[in-house]
């Protein structure tokens, strides 16, 4: 599936591809995987549910989400529930990212 990296240490997005869960959680880099619905088109941005408890580098937030520490991976959320293809375009989710 298409999927968005936000990487806050480099303060990028950049498109990736991933297949499953597994996959997000490698690239993230913990099994404690939290997400936040992001816009109306099913998009969720996955992250680590404990990255402030880790003290983990690097900070971003999405519109008024709350603000999230180390990598997060936004991807969409099929009909059934699983993984299916990001909505949301890259320029799209720069405007609505800010570095923190």
């Amino acid at each position: 599936m298409k999927a968005l990296l936000i990487d806050p240490t480099e303060q990028t997005i950049e498109a990736i591809d991933v297949t499953d869960a597994a996959d997000i959680a490698a690239i993230i880099g913990y099994d404690t995987i939290e997400t936040d619905e992001v816009g109306d088109a099913g998009d969720r941005l996955h992250f680590d549910e404990e990255c402030f408890i880790r003290g983990t580098k690097g900070r971003f937030r999405i519109d008024s989400l709350i603000p999230v520490a180390g990598k997060g991976v936004v991807v969409g959320q099929g009909a059934d529930g699983g993984l299916a293809d990001v909505a949301i375009n890259i320029e799209a989710l720069r405007a609505r990212t800010r570095f923190l």
